[in-house]
């Protein structure tokens, strides 16, 4: 029997991998010749590098960058064999990298983001695979672009300082000095978020309060990053800012797209499409997927739902083990073939998180266990 593990981390416990061997020590203890395939998967936010380079190898590249506050810190990105540069914008702009109390996104600044791409363009690649997610920044990419040379200058023509908070002062846009190697390089960006740039949808309004924005200031970001998309118009470029995901990371999308030329995409279908997904689900025999929450979100380009698709796609089987199952009515859990939680008792959520690894082993246990006594009753009767 071939079986395929191939499930995303559950937040705050378990990097997929980890969730992978879980899985398969517990069916081990049942089946012990099968064979596994382990395949730890992403949809293209937080540990998206990490299972791209269990899959694909690469080395890391660590580099000194500039975080949200323009502070000195130490970044890295995933570079591969066939000149493909995996990066994480929070590794350089991400929230984590502030206290509560230093989150401003007037002031944050996504210039760490385009010093990683320059080193990546440094050092030959050719294609660049951008995992937006978890930043601190509200500045439409303008710091990002700022480090790959596009000079943004107000009325004065005094270069503009950085964070969102500034662009309303923008007047003019020299890109004489922007790196020449983006127009030679495939740009690829891992994106779930549909929010245009503006509006009541848009990066300022939905996102901004989650980075220390108070109503007025997310009215003030919202003013001056749709001043910033109007200036980049009426400069020639591409009028970007309602397009979809055009708001994700705080407009890096709308960056990435109007001068990078990128290409938006599902998080999860880039991770499944580097690591052929398919393929691996097209030799199994049966398919183990999972996920922290099992909810309403699965199926809206999470890994657990992404995975359950191509399963269901090639005729097979799929088994999904999570953490909790979270307001799903039954009718929704019918694109798995089996749904288990995983969590063994009613604990503190600290002793949930700590005994993640022990709870996946017992629920594949069980699981396997109970595939061996069907196939043992169908045996005999």
């Amino acid at each position: 029997m071939n079986i395929l593990i191939a499930p995303d981390s559950f937040k705050e416990s378990l990097a997929a991998i980890d969730v992978c061997r879980a899985i398969q020590s517990g069916f081990s203890q049942v089946f012990p010749d099968a064979d596994y395939t382990l395949l730890p998967m992403a949809d293209g936010g937080e540990g998206t590098s990490e299972v791209l380079s269990y899959a694909l190898g690469g080395d890391w590249q660590s580099v000194v960058v500039n975080d949200p506050l323009m502070r000195p810190i130490t970044a890295r990105y995933l570079l591969l064999d066939n000149g493909t540069a995996v990066i994480e914008i929070a590794e350089a702009c991400g929230l984590h990298l502030l206290t509560i109390e230093e989150r401003n996104p007037l002031v944050t600044s996504s210039f760490g983001v385009g010093e990683l791409i320059n080193d990546a363009l440094n050092k030959g690649a050719k294609r660049i695979i951008i995992g937006l997610g978890g930043s601190a920044t509200n500045d439409a990419g303008a710091g990002m672009l700022a480090a790959l040379g596009l000079h943004l200058y107000d009325v004065k023509d005094n270069v503009l300082a950085q964070g969102g908070g500034q662009l309303d002062n923008l007047q003019r846009i020299d890109d004489s000095m922007f790196n020449p190697n983006i127009a030679t390089t495939t740009f690829e960006v891992a994106c779930d978020v549909t929010n245009p740039l503006c509006g009541a949808l848009g990066a300022s309004a939905i996102f901004a309060p989650q980075k220390g924005a108070n109503p007025v200031q997310a009215t003030q970001l919202d003013k001056s990053l749709n001043h910033f998309a109007t200036v980049c118009q009426q400069h020639g470029y591409a009028d970007n800012k309602n397009i979809a995901g055009a708001g994700a990371a705080g407009g890096l999308g709308f960056a990435l797209m109007t001068f990078c030329n990128a290409t938006l995409q599902s998080g999860f279908d880039t991770v499944a499409q580097a690591v052929n997904l398919s393929e691996h689900i097209a030799n199994a025999d049966l398919v183990i997927t999972g996920e922290g929450k099992l909810d309403a979100q699965t199926s809206m380009g999470k890994v657990a739902g992404g995975v359950s698709e191509l399963a269901r796609a090639h005729h097979k089987p799929v088994i999904a083990i999570c953490g909790s199952v979270d307001g799903l009515r039954p009718a929704q859990t019918t694109q798995f073939d089996v749904v288990m939680p995983s969590i063994q008792k009613i604990d503190t959520s600290d002793n949930v998180l700590k005994g993640a690894y022990d709870n996946i082993e017992t629920t594949a246990v069980n699981i396997a266990a109970a595939i061996k006594l069907g196939q043992t009753m169908r045996t005999a009767f």
